[in-house]
């Protein structure tokens, strides 16, 4: 923060080096579990008031408007999750139900989607659109909407054949651990979207009080949060803080709040050499500015969870802010989010200074190793089309390595959490695949060499599906790394100026079984 410099860097060496046609009549699932339920009167203060249950559902397109093309179920190897309606670009997408709008973005496979959280009697559900433009989604994260309300317009973004939308329907929440249920079981005999529905423009946003108490349901941003991945005291109050700003999520304040103090807490925790104070290690001249009673006890205490963490989102926020403003200007240039962590950590006028991120030992240790660390807090079911089953899965480490087909090759890209400067290096696309496909079970090392020692070496001819094949070999190792198709091909990221692509397997690779 601005406000300190404190005397015990965060020095992580390893966090510095890696800066560098089936029928839509299927019978509905059984749900093995719901996670969510709604609270009682007498919930939590971090968990805020209850959703109104939505009234019937509707048709997310207007009669004639577009074809049911492809039903839910076993479709080209794997799961549809979903329904989708072809139609032509432009034509519009409306709300199935009352809700909440907890995503509208751009999502793996889908290329932009939009996320609605609500209640259906009691039971909590998602429906989720996909395969818009960027430019054709017009509600936005935090909108209370209406069934039949205008909330996008159908695309070709993503893995798309063809303009259309795909629809999804999840009892328990799409971010929650739910199911995915024949949305055609639930839309037999729904109401058809009406011209004045459809044109309604009274869309507000949600009060800050409407999520119930189920794993960041009904919260922007809240499902975001890979459950059990913060200690429980934690877990309500890290959504909360997460859902202030689209720019600040809660897989990366959990990182921030493990770097700062291992989510150490009371009056009992460490206090740093400087006098940084509590799990988000406030200084006092800054605490004076940003603490407040968040949890009602009457005390505003830089010890407190509660108080601690949400101060620590609304900081980070305000500094986000900043940041986007100074990137608009052309003052800074470089990511949001690792801007805003720097301006935390040495002040938004360093940032400014150097217009971008200090050269500070420090500082930059501290970006690196929170931007990297964010991926163990993230719900692998939150970035877009793959939901992850939890096993280690071949199957699944392909297909989220397809999600990022066509993404452009960018050196020292990629890394557990999916791209990053714009794409993937060989190996930070078969990191994200292998810790995706495994349910965040297995963790590679950064480079093609490091994974060469993680496993068992196997026959290249019996190299299956999400296992990873090595080539471009050199005395100190492989120098290129895949994920294996079987059949002879993979898919990688090749080289600088093309793209992820599945290919041929290059001549001399070997293989290896990781998970």
């Amino acid at each position: 923060m601005t406000l300190r410099r404190r005397g015990t860097a965060l020095l992580l060496a390893a966090a510095a080096t890696t800066v560098l046609g089936t029928t839509a009549c299927a019978p509905q699932p059984v749900i093995p579990h719901d996670r969510c339920k709604t609270t009682s009167a007498d919930h939590d203060p971090s968990t805020g008031g209850q959703m109104r249950a939505s009234g019937p559902i509707t048709a997310p397109t207007k009669a004639g408007t577009t074809t049911f093309t492809s039903g839910f179920g076993p479709r080209w190897g794997t799961e549809h999750k979903g329904v989708d309606f072809a139609g032509a670009i432009g034509t519009p997408i409306y709300a199935a139900l009352d809700g909440v709008v907890v995503r509208s973005g751009t999502a793996t496979g889908f290329g932009h989607w939009i996320v609605v959280d609500s209640l259906v009697g009691d039971t909590p559900v998602s429906t989720v659109y996909g395969h818009m433009f960027a430019d054709g989604l017009i509600a936005r994260e935090g909108q209370q909407v209406k069934a039949g309300d205008h909330i996008a317009n159908i695309g070709n973004d993503g893995e798309s054949t063809g303009a259309h939308l795909h629809f999804e329907y999840w009892e328990g929440g799409r971010f929650q651990g739910g199911t995915a249920v024949d949305p055609m079981t639930k839309l037999g005999g729904a109401a058809t979207t009406t011209d004045t529905a459809a044109d309604s423009d009274n869309i507000e946003l949600a009060a800050a009080t409407s999520p119930i108490d189920c794993a960041g349901f009904g919260t922007v941003g809240g499902g975001e949060l890979a459950a059990g991945s913060v200690p429980p005291e934690f877990d309500p109050w890290i959504r909360k803080a997460g859902s202030i700003c689209p720019g600040i999520r809660p897989p990366i304040l959990s990182s921030q709040l493990y770097a700062e103090n291992q989510f150490r807490h009371g009056a009992n925790a460490p206090v740093s050499p400087s006098g940084a104070l509590g799990p988000a290690q406030f200084m006092p001249g800054t605490w004076a500015t940003w603490g407040k009673d968040y949890d009602g006890d009457g005390k505003v205490d830089p010890h407190s969870i509660g108080d601690a963490v949400m101060a620590q989102g609304h900081f980070m926020c305000a500094l986000n802010d900043q940041v986007n403003a100074a990137l608009a200007a052309g003052t800074v240039t470089g990511d949001p989010v690792e801007l805003s962590l720097a301006a935390y950590n040495a002040g938004f006028g360093a940032v400014q200074s150097y217009r971008g991120i200090p050269p500070y030992a420090e500082t930059q240790n501290y970006v690196a190793k929170i931007v990297l660390g964010q991926a163990k807090y993230t719900s692998l079911s939150s970035t877009g089309r793959l939901v992850p089953n939890g096993s280690k899965d071949g199957g699944q480490v392909v297909a989220a390595a397809r999600q990022y087909l066509g993404t452009p090759y960018v050196w020292g890209g990629g890394s557990t959490g999916g791209p990053s400067g714009g794409g993937f290096d060989c190996s930070g696309l078969t990191s994200y695949a292998i810790f995706t496909g495994s349910g965040g079970k297995v963790t590679l090392p950064r480079t093609s060499e490091q994974q060469w020692t993680v496993g068992i070496e196997i026959p290249i001819d019996q190299a299956q599906p999400g296992d990873l094949v090595f080539g471009s070999w050199a005395a100190s190792g492989p120098g290129h790394v895949g994920v294996a198709l079987g059949g002879g091909r993979m898919i990688h990221a090749p080289t600088t100026g093309d793209v992820v692509k599945e290919a041929p397997e290059m001549s001399g690779m070997k293989a290896r079984r990781v998970m």
